[in-house]
């Protein structure tokens, strides 16, 4: 895998021997003012410095260094020319960088994949880079209000594709320096979630992601933001497989016809496991030339037909964004080498094990703002690492909440998620009995498998001194049980990065979690015995997936908990140190921004 670091050394060339020292002719040379044409020409070269620097860095150095020769020959020295000191590293470029994206915060979320493009574009645009981000204008659902601020602009655009032409409009609200642009079209305005409603998954997804990925590649195009459009030259990140279109439409669509030649795409893989297959038959929906069918063709194994006939062909949008990226990134380091494995790369793990070369993974960030436990307004004491008394204020505060008794020295654990298989939901059914034999108090919070939540519900019944669960998600909530609790559990099989482990350290609340993905990268194990007995680590991560190994590491939080208060304030203050900012996220995307310029494009 390619090194994320990337640096570049100018050394300094020295003068012909020929010539007198600079210092000399500098000294011997007239003031400025004194030849008007001379002055022309050396404003003239200012500009022209500017001017290419600006666009071409690699052009600027051939200029500057064809300009000095010149004036040694001629033994001018202007007041723009190249001095001895050492040449400070020139800027990293800026992009314009186009999110697509079926969900961004505060406007439409249902998990990470909204958290990442509702952050990550503010922290680009602070650095300096021009950021719009591509999504759905939801309609008729639960945030509907999110887009009061954002008004119509430019014209109706016609979109081809599902055997006919599609009139899309475009609505923008700028703020926090990122233009957010909105895909309007009735198929978004229903009640639900991006994804379905109650009875499940809408039946025309594809459609309606098809068409969010053709109209997100005419947005830099058409759209007159600011004055100005963002042009050819863009980077688009395309998230998951909503917008694994995109990659496929500038390689087959565009620059066989002279567009988009000098962009690059950037595929963003936050969930593997959802790739967008629908029937081989649907191909012809999608708007792509019949040669490109191969970019997008899968097999489904023999034992995943429905019967002896079917030949198990499909499409798989995602797989054509594998093939077709000009990078791919992942959110976390560990994931991207869980999808190249069988067991992690679920059915894609051969095609992403070549590409390799440019696979990348980079950890996502939290918004320090929304979860400081210092300025938090949905938790009722403040906190910091410098002053921890209201952590055990808090403890006591959601004990008499939930109607536990309150008890600082009995170790609190939460839960927090989806009540799914992915979240290990069920290592937590078979072990609730073993552990609360223990002193212990235990709180869940999550919907999701009927089956978890009628169980969830039983169990409060049950252990009612000792557990209580709160079925269904609300956010103030999680933020109070994510202060409160002195661990916080997360059994989950895969996490391609995980965001409650980090929320949790942020507040001092110790994780203990399955070692996979990014719950691996973030979470660094306690060792008692490093720094001269002063320990490290910020947590426990168990493995294998197993009910036995995730007792033991909960008994081993619970034993430190106890018995070693110096040892457990270290865990939570280290923790709580720890720089998971989406500005250093977005550092480490502008490297991986460089790589996408330094090759060609895909072309086929």
């Amino acid at each position: 895998m390619e090194a994320l670091q990337i640096t570049t050394s100018i050394s300094a060339r020295s003068p012909p021997s020929t010539l007198p020292s600079r210092a000399t002719r500098r000294a011997s040379a007239p003031p400025f003012s004194v030849c008007p044409s001379l002055n022309r020409r050396r404003a003239n070269k200012t500009a022209a410095f500017a001017t290419i620097k600006e666009r071409d860095s690699e052009a600027f150095l051939k200029f500057q260094e064809t300009e000095l020769v010149k004036e040694e020959r001629e033994g001018v020295v202007g007041s723009y020319s190249v001095v001895e000191e050492e040449t400070p590293p020139l800027e990293r470029e800026k992009h314009s960088i186009v999110f697509v994206t079926a969900e961004a915060a505060p406007y439409s979320k249902t998990g990470g994949l909204g958290d990442v493009c509702g952050s990550l574009p503010v922290a680009l645009a602070g650095r300096g880079h021009r950021v719009m981000v591509v999504s759905p204008r939801y309609l008729n659902g639960v945030s509907d209000e999110k887009y009061a601020n954002a008004s119509a602009i430019g014209g109706p655009v016609k979109v081809f594709c599902f055997g006919g032409e599609h009139v899309v409009r475009f609505f923008q609200e700028y703020r926090d320096g990122v233009d957010w642009v909105f895909v309007d079209h009735p198929s978004y305005h229903r009640p639900g979630n991006p994804y379905g409603d109650a009875l499940g998954a809408f039946g025309d997804n594809q459609f309606r992601f098809t068409l969010l990925s053709h109209a997100a590649c005419e947005a830099p195009l058409v759209l007159a933001l600011g004055g100005f459009t963002y042009g050819e030259k863009c980077l688009f990140l395309a998230n998951d497989w909503h917008a694994s279109l995109v990659p496929v439409l500038l390689a087959a669509k565009y620059r066989p016809h002279g567009v988009y030649k000098d962009a690059r795409s950037i595929l963003v893989i936050h969930n593997l496991a959802h790739q967008g297959v629908e029937p081989s038959t649907t191909y012809e929906n999608l708007g792509l030339p019949p040669e490109w069918y191969g970019a997008l063709e899968w097999v489904f194994p023999t034992w995943a037909r429905t019967h002896a006939l079917d030949k198990g062909e499909a499409v798989n949008v995602l797989k054509g964004a594998v093939v077709t990226s000009d990078r791919i990134l992942t959110v976390s380091e560990g994931y991207s080498w869980e999808i190249t494995t069988l067991e992690g790369g679920h059915g894609l793990y051969e095609l992403l094990s070549s590409r390799k070369s440019i696979l990348n993974g980079i950890t996502n960030g939290i918004d320090v703002d929304d979860w400081n436990p210092a300025s938090d307004e949905h938790i009722p004491h403040h906190y910091s690492v410098d002053d921890l008394s209201g952590k055990a204020l808090c403890k006591a505060a959601l004990q008499k909440e939930l109607g536990l008794a309150i008890r600082p020295d009995c170790p609190l654990i939460g839960f927090i998620g989806r009540l799914d298989y992915q979240k290990g939901t069920d290592l937590i059914r078979s072990a609730l009995p073993e552990l609360l034999q223990d002193d212990v108090q235990f709180i869940m919070l999550g919907s999701g498998d009927p089956d978890t939540e009628q169980w969830m519900r039983a169990a409060e019944s049950s252990y009612k001194d000792k557990f209580r669960g709160w079925v269904g998600f609300n956010v103030p909530v999680s933020h109070r049980i994510t202060a409160g609790c002195d661990i916080l559990l997360m059994p989950s099989r895969f996490e391609p990065c995980g965001l409650n482990q980090l929320y949790a350290m942020r507040y001092g609340t110790v994780p203990v979690a399955h070692s996979t993905g990014g719950l691996r990268d973030t979470i660094e194990n306690f060792d008692p015995y490093a720094n001269e007995g002063s320990g490290k680590g910020t947590g426990w991560t168990f493995y294998p997936l197993s009910k036995e190994s995730m007792l033991g590491a909960l008994g081993l939080a619970i034993e430190t908990y106890r018995k070693y208060k110096p040892s457990w304030e270290g865990l939570m203050k280290r923790g709580m140190s720890r720089d998971y900012t989406w500005d250093n996220a977005a550092e480490q995307y502008e490297q991986i921004f460089q790589l996408a310029f330094h090759n060609p494009p895909y072309v086929r």
